[in-house]
């Protein structure tokens, strides 16, 4: 039988989320990162009323260094890990209840560009942990690379998912095939690039996320300088030539730079956890507009905003950390 992997808004028995330890990856900015982390996993925990949380730290001096962030119902997990990028070097569950396996899909570092110890491991390590029959895939893949609506749909990125640096000998129709044998997608919105300075080659997380079966949101530049406006218009033109895909209007935070340089700084790595949806924020005129949003578009939840100027220092932010475990 073929498992569907299900949409982030289904209930979840648990979500990992990975703590920084590398000063070298974080631009001198580790310590504000590590508040960042700890305020995400205190807001999904939401004092009980969210699903279990579990911070993945590297090792004991890290613990220690976590536990004076966190809320005291964060569970925190020693597991060596390179980068926080869960999202990226965890297991994907596919199915609910007792049909849930973990597919543990190989990882080459975004195209062998951050080599780091742990990163290899840490997925295996983390299925086992689970409790859930584990299944070893034989191909690259990145769950920051991919959104689903639980229903079949899954929508990815030509620049991430075709790219020669993660599976050179694999066509789009193998990948298709692949998505389908793993997690049960059976169709496939292909848009063209992610952001500007997402270092991961487009990671659809931070372009656009599915908020419903079948609706998709995509951002709406801010401004004449937003650096990614050209983008967003393609993503929208490509998801209304697919069809039966209704698109929801997301603010862009625009322009934000982290040591000069653009950040791929983007609302759409929100995490939507069992009570909350987290909602990155960059001190910026749109902050409150995001949050605002997605609280209309999952009404049973709170919209949280959290300061996310430390974790996208070393990268990413919060959907990134985390990988979810569905009920």
């Amino acid at each position: 039988m073929t498992l569907k992997m299900p949409a982030e808004w289904a209930p979840h028995e648990a979500v990992w989320i990975g703590f920084p330890h590398l000063a070298e990856e974080w631009s001198g900015q580790i310590d504000a990162g590590r508040r960042d982390v700890a305020a995400f996993a205190g807001a999904v925990h939401d004092g009980g009323r969210g699903e279990a949380v579990r911070l993945v730290v590297n090792d004991e001096k890290q613990a220690d260094i976590a536990a004076a962030l966190v809320d005291p119902g964060v569970r925190i997990l020693i597991q060596l890990l390179g980068d926080i990028w869960l999202r990226d070097t965890g297991p994907i569950v596919a199915g609910t209840g007792t049909a849930r396996r973990a597919r543990n899909f190989r990882f080459n570092w975004w195209g062998e560009k951050f080599v780091m110890p742990g990163d290899l491991e840490v997925g295996a390590a983390l299925a086992a942990g689970s409790g859930l029959p584990v299944d070893e895939q034989d191909w690259v893949l990145e769950g920051g690379g991919i959104d689903v609506d639980g229903a079949g749909l899954c929508v990815t990125t030509e620049e991430c998912l075709l790219n020669t640096n993660r599976n050179p000998t694999l066509t789009r129709e193998d990948i298709a095939v692949r998505l389908h044998q793993s997690l049960g997608i059976d169709r496939l919105l292909w848009l063209g690039n992610g952001l500007v300075g997402d270092h991961t080659d487009g990671h659809v997380d931070n372009l656009a996320r599915f908020v419903g079966e079948g609706r998709l949101a995509v951002p709406v530049a801010a401004g004449n300088d937003d650096p990614n406006a050209h983008i967003y218009a393609d993503a929208r033109a490509r998801a209304t030539a697919f069809g039966g895909v209704e698109i929801v209007d997301l603010p862009s935070p625009g322009r934000v730079e982290v040591g000069g340089e653009i950040a791929a700084a983007s609302y759409m790595n929100f995490y939507i956890g069992n009570s909350v949806v987290v909602v990155p924020t960059y001190g910026v005129a749109n902050d409150q507009a995001a949050i605002d949003t997605l609280a209309a578009l999952f009404p049973t939840r709170r919209a949280v905003g959290v300061d996310a100027r430390g974790i996208i220092a070393g990268g990413g932010s919060f959907h990134c950390s985390s990988q979810q475990v569905p009920k």
